[in-house]
């Protein structure tokens, strides 16, 4: 039995490797890239119970950059599947929850080192093909974000278990944490392989058992993830991965009364009718569900007069067009003070001249192709009306083209209104909107930045005085849950900058720090006295 109080090594973020040319990174990433897209399609099973489970519903898996090839298929469940995942999660519940909390992190940190070493190429290489990022953007995802949350996960953890109440005289006080009584259920996004993974483990780590359903396009990745966390040695059951249709996992899921957590990261449109379905059905669980989201974003840039205006075009571009604009935390909606504004134009739209759109496979590219058929209209559509409308000009970009892969050219509005389309709706795509305000009215400008949106997820602002990023920081105290003064509004760190909004983008309870981890718990107190009394009577019922 364990017989002292152990600490997990100190975590470090996993350096990112920088796949300069002749490096040999990138030549073995590109080998292995090659090497998993050209072999055979790949059969993805569920995994129910730590066996592989298949159907006779296989879907093809096709990359976005190139939608008639097909590298895999996906085994898709019914009803019946969900239901017995469920089984399995809560047969596995009780042996996985008495598990000492250092040997269910020690699985973890196995599998941080796994991805680190010889696991480092396939995830980046399966994100690549199954979600088209390109060689830096795969790195910083699947290898580097994914390697930091399961180490820093299990420091926090450690850290956790060791907070402990006061004790007094002839009393000893102690904290439990619990793990949740029933099964999490964890859905995961396309557009991070690391947010995909962590949902379910961070969750699996304070001793809960898990039904995972990824993202129907992170698919090709989420089988991966499970194949690593067989070899790191995760008991069978803890993690159950499910491929169903959304409705039908919900229907079985949000009617079990041993329901008790949703770990989501998605759509606001869908974060709200599941917490709508989870109170309608509250009296139907055997506890209150933790309901942790992550969900939209209509991220800001807000230049002040004092701004650098190559910073802020910067700025611009690798925040709006990196990933393709497909992240929570892209820049989509900017303002821009009329003093600037002629400099910034003429920089923004050179820069955004230069950008190369292509597949993966050429590291030259930066931008690649947007997710999906679904995605790409969308993305056209609001293009589209840009160009149609009085209230709009597209100074570069527009250019949409399907005939081989899902590709939309980074494209940027100019909005003569702040109230314009594309500057109030998230569209997920790489489309940037500005608007341009007079500089000597910076306050109307921060009244317009805080007023205009529903969601309050990351934001940036760029200013050189510092009475103005002070005033900045006051007026948008909650427009965003991740503020950048100087930087781009993308790219938090795990251990550095921890994630989330509030708003209509998520409960703000901050993956990739103890925050998140206090939600998978439920504490208990016990209290021993050491010397109980032995007549009921206090000191001033004497006479």
């Amino acid at each position: 039995m364990p017989n002292a109080f152990f600490q997990v090594p100190y975590p470090e973020n996993e350096p990112v490797l920088s796949y300069g040319p002749g490096s040999p990174e990138r030549e073995a990433q590109l080998a292995e890239y090659e090497r998993m897209l050209n072999q055979e399609p790949v059969s993805v099973p569920m995994v129910i119970g730590g066996r592989n489970v298949t159907t006779d519903d296989h879907r093809p898996l096709t990359p976005p950059h190139d939608h008639q090839r097909v590298i895999g298929h996906a085994h898709f469940g019914t009803a019946d599947h969900v239901r017995a995942a469920i089984d399995a999660a809560l047969e596995a519940r009780t042996g996985w929850a008495a598990l000492s909390w250092e040997q269910r992190a020690s699985i973890f940190l196995r599998a941080a080192e796994m991805l680190a070493g010889p696991w480092r190429t396939r995830i980046n290489a399966a994100t690549m093909l199954g979600q088209g990022k390109n060689l830096h953007q795969a790195e910083i995802d699947a290898a580097c974000e994914f390697i930091d949350f399961l180490r820093f996960n299990c420091h926090f953890a450690q850290e956790i278990y060791a907070q402990q109440p006061e004790s007094a005289p002839g009393i000893w006080n102690r904290l439990e944490y619990r793990a949740l009584e029933g099964f999490v259920f964890a859905i995961t996004p396309f557009n991070f392989t690391a947010i995909a993974g962590n949902l379910p483990i961070s969750a699996a780590l304070m001793g809960n058992v898990v039904v995972w359903k990824p993202s129907d396009e992170q698919i090709y990745s989420a089988h991966v993830i499970m194949e690593l966390l067989h070899e790191a040695g995760l008991p069978e059951g803890v993690i159950n991965l499910v491929t169903v249709d959304g409705p039908v996992a919900g229907d079985v899921v949000f009617n079990h009364p041993d329901f008790s957590g949703l770990h989501f990261t998605g759509s606001t449109g869908v974060f709200r009718h599941l917490w709508k379905t989870i109170g309608e059905n509250i009296a139907n669980y055997k506890t209150y569900p933790r309901i942790v989201g992550e969900t939209g974003g209509k991220d800001f840039i807000l230049a002040h007069r004092s701004a650098n205006a190559d910073e802020v075009v910067t700025g611009i571009v690798r925040g709006a067009f990196e990933f393709q604009g497909q992240k929570c935390s892209a820049a989509s909606r900017v303002y821009l003070p009329d003093n600037l504004w002629p400099e910034i134009q003429e920089k923004l739209v050179a820069e955004v001249g230069t950008l190369k759109v292509g597949t993966p496979g050429d590291p030259t590219n930066f931008v690649g192709a947007v997710i999906s058929r679904r995605s790409f209209d969308k993305i056209q559509g609001y293009i589209d009306f840009a160009r149609n409308s009085d209230d709009a000009e597209i100074l570069c970009g527009g250019g949409c083209d399907d005939s081989v892969g899902y590709f939309v050219e980074p494209t940027v509005v100019l909005a003569k209104t702040p109230h314009f389309k594309t500057m109030e709706e998230e569209i997920f795509g790489p489309v940037v909107t500005l608007y341009v305000y007079p500089a000597d009215d910076f306050d109307a400008a921060l009244e317009m930045v805080d007023s205009t949106s529903e969601y309050a997820l990351t934001g940036a602002v760029f200013a050189r005085e510092r009475y103005a990023i002070d005033d900045a920081m006051r007026a948008l105290e909650n427009a965003a849950g991740n503020f950048y003064i100087n930087d781009k509004p993308t790219g938090a760190v795990v251990g550095q900058q921890p994630f989330g909004g509030a708003r209509g983008s998520g409960t703000n309870d901050k993956a990739g720090s103890y925050l998140n981890l206090l939600r998978w718990v439920s504490p208990r107190t016990i209290k021993e006295t050491l010397t109980p009394p032995r007549n009921y009577r206090y000191p001033f019922h004497q006479n």
